[in-house]
């Protein structure tokens, strides 16, 4: 039932990344300006209904294997995507961020998504959603922060060309594209702080020790020290630019593989062995 229920919601995620693709050929057109936002809210209309029935029956958050926990960073980086679109006012980030939610999706239904696990009674805690939540966000931000790096150097590139993107609501400034990608790493720097930090007081109330070195533990630090560093990088020694940019997808790209690796590999606790 859990796998049937992500499957309209692939289709909207699909229909959202389409039309964003679409109003990016065509270039600002009244026909297209709501369709790619509405196909992507019916998505997350229908995500977030699925994961909080999943989440009912379970009793906790649905993210207890790898395929839970890819369903649930598709449906955060739709939602952030999203806000980000409407807020920023630059329906052409969806081009690059929806894609994200679509493959996340498929994953998920082809590693079948079944029924979240029941937690030990220990872990029955209000950390759970907290911890959870802010570790996802985080690499939601940090996903659209690589989208948006990827929207900088192809509209770079095709400026150099004299070909500029065609995008609704006019052309993004670099300058524009390059302050909304430090903003983004800045919040997912904050979510992962918080991701961190709670998970420690959790695992100190749970089981008497705040850290204990899991490779999830482990990698969460590498990718905090990586984004420490890319921030402390734009800020004293002023990197922008072409170079943030570049800098920003390889970060993304080692946490992309960390989450896929130590989850498949190493899980542990992190991935539904809770003792």
């Amino acid at each position: 039932m859990e796998k049937l229920s992500l499957v309209p919601v692939f289709f909207c995620y699909l229909a959202s990344a389409w039309c964003f693709a679409l109003e990016r050929r065509k270039g600002e057109s009244r026909a297209l300006a709501v369709r790619p936002q509405t196909w992507l809210a019916a998505g997350v209309a229908l995500h977030a209904a699925g994961l909080a029935l999943m989440g009912w029956r379970a009793g906790n958050v649905p993210v207890t294997d790898f395929a839970q926990s890819l369903s649930f960073l598709a449906w955060l980086i739709a939602v952030s995507t999203l806000i980000l679109v409407r807020r920023a006012g630059m329906a052409v980030i969806g081009t690059f961020a929806a894609p994200a939610a679509v493959l996340l999706t498929v994953l998920a239904l082809l590693l079948n998504v079944r029924a979240a696990s029941t937690l030990p009674a220990a872990l029955r805690s209000l950390w759970l959603p907290i911890h959870v939540t802010m570790a996802f966000l985080g690499d939601a931000l940090f996903a659209l922060g690589a989208a948006v790096s990827f929207l900088y150097l192809a509209h770079e590139s095709r400026l150099k060309a004299k070909r500029p993107i065609l995008a609704l609501g006019g052309q993004p400034s670099l300058e524009r594209l390059d302050r909304l990608n430090y903003r983004l790493l800045g919040l997912g720097f904050l979510m992962l702080t918080l991701a961190i930090t709670s998970g420690a007081l959790w695992a100190g109330a749970t089981w008497g020790r705040y850290w204990s070195w899991e490779p999830q533990e482990l990698w969460s630090l590498v990718t905090w020290v990586l984004y420490g560093a890319l921030l402390e990088a734009r800020l004293a020694a002023g990197w922008r630019g072409r170079r943030a940019a570049t800098l920003t997808i390889a970060a993304f790209v080692v946490l992309a593989g960390s989450f896929v690796g130590v989850s498949l590999a190493f899980p542990g606790r992190h991935g539904g062995s809770f003792g």
